[in-house]
């Protein structure tokens, strides 16, 4: 359902619960049932066809005659019989299919981009992180980085025989998703980057669609579909880079925010007399939890700060930084106990806020999610409001720093599941009209 905005724009509400518009013709019907059907053995196959019928309200003709068409655009296949224990002829079951059609994600950060790509039924078909100094390429250097990447990853697909279905762009920063801009990346020193404009540009299909959206957002997003705490329904994932940002999923949708920009977690002021921020502003929270601040607190040779950030892997940095500790190093344990603490402290204002079950350390805090879950807690427990405090648990991200990513290329399924005719149908199998439909959705 479309919003008005107050410029007279409309925008899609981001959120993970979506329903297809209203149906006024025969044409928007099937499109919408497509969608039904769909989902539903996205979600429950396999599964035969009088299931799909029992389930969707639609009656059997309409459901048989809507899985073929699934089945010619490449979106549905057959498996093997179902036999659900009653006597007579097993019916063939139904899955996902989409392997000739791929879903792709990108991440920039402050030092690396991120490729990762699938196919319709969830196998990876692409998981790959380079190093990449964003921050002090600045962003046309970055943007024509970016270009590169997705254009390698296009042609390694099509190699294969997979085409794009989409592509979507994680960003650290404050994004208008109508517009496919970046308005501001502080960790990136980014600002008014029309982002989506610029890789219409690129080598790509022109009718594949391109969006770009906050990274703590899409995490959240993959954290929800598929991660250590999938499915429920009120949380919140930290993304633990070198910037700290924010998705929270309430009431099993995503937070946006009236201008998309809610989440900016990293950038709440925690000490006034703390060290400035990327952004600008003094004693933000991600200078005393981001990746920069335990860098510097564990490794001050380095000089790694919030305004000049040396070029490292974030894996082989924390590498370094485990290895300095079984060592011995006291500035390690030093840099994990502040990190901690000041790790729970944030949460505390989160849990006072968004009354979450669960808060997914992502990134960074996963990794030392051992040292740090401990000393989070207990300032929680200490500054959270009693009740909703201790209903909240801390829980690390299985999905690494390729969160974000692997986010992206969800909401391009997720696309597809809403507008399965955007993939047209095989050449190769003779397309007819389709029949008046039977059933509508409920």
């Amino acid at each position: 359902m479309k919003h008005s905005r107050p410029d007279g724009r409309t925008e899609n509400p981001r959120g993970l619960r979506r329903s297809p518009a209203g149906p006024s013709d025969q044409a928007t019907v099937r499109r919408a049932n497509l969608s039904l059907v769909m989902r539903h053995v996205s979600e429950h196959g396999p599964c035969s066809r009088s299931a799909v019928a029992a389930a969707t309200g639609l009656n059997k003709t309409t459901v048989t005659s809507l899985v073929g068409e699934l089945q010619e655009r490449g979106l549905i296949k057959e498996t093997g019989p179902q036999h659900a224990g009653a006597v007579g002829r097993p019916s063939l079951a139904l899955v996902l299919d989409g392997s000739r059609v791929g879903a792709l994600g990108f991440e920039v950060n402050v030092d690396y981009i991120a490729a990762f790509a699938t196919d319709l039924a969830g196998r990876v078909l692409l998981d790959r992180r380079v190093a990449f100094d964003a921050m002090g390429a600045g962003p046309d250097r970055s943007v024509d980085e970016l270009i590169r990447t997705i254009e390698r990853a296009v042609t390694d697909l099509g190699q294969r025989g997979i085409a794009p279905a989409g592509i979507a762009v994680a960003v650290p920063g404050l994004i208008d998703t109508a517009a496919g801009t970046v308005v501001v990346a502080p960790n990136l020193h980014w600002h008014d980057v029309p982002l989506v404009e610029r890789l219409l540009r690129a080598d790509i299909p022109p009718d594949v669609p391109v969006m770009v959206d906050n990274d703590a957002n899409l995490s959240a997003m993959a954290e929800y579909a598929s991660g250590v705490a999938a499915g429920t329904s009120d949380l919140v994932y930290l993304t633990g880079e070198v910037g700290v940002g924010g998705g929270v999923i309430a009431g099993g949708s995503l937070l946006g925010g009236a201008d998309g920009f809610a989440g900016e977690v990293g950038h709440v002021s925690v000490d006034p007399d703390g060290e400035r921020c990327g952004c600008g502003r003094i004693g933000c929270w991600e200078t005393k939890v981001g990746l920069a601040a335990l860098v510097r607190m564990a490794t001050p040779e380095y000089s790694y700060d919030a305004t000049h950030q040396i070029v490292h892997d974030p894996e082989e940095r924390l590498a370094e930084i485990e290895q300095r500790r079984s060592e011995g190093d006291p500035r390690v344990e030093a840099a994990f106990a502040e990190v901690g603490r000041w790790l729970g402290r944030g949460a505390a204002i989160l849990v006072n806020l968004f009354n979450p079950r669960v808060i997914v350390l992502g990134g960074y805090f996963a990794r030392l999610s051992d040292h740090l879950i401990p000393l989070a807690e207990a300032e929680l427990e200490r500054l959270g409001m009693d009740h909703a405090a201790r209903r909240c648990g801390f829980a690390a991200s299985g999905l690494g720093f390729g969160a974000a990513s692997r986010g992206a290329a969800g909401v391009v399924v997720d696309r597809v599941l809403s507008h399965p005719t955007s993939i047209a149908a095989s050449p190769s199998i003779a397309h007819s009209p389709p029949p008046v439909e039977e059933g509508a959705l409920p």
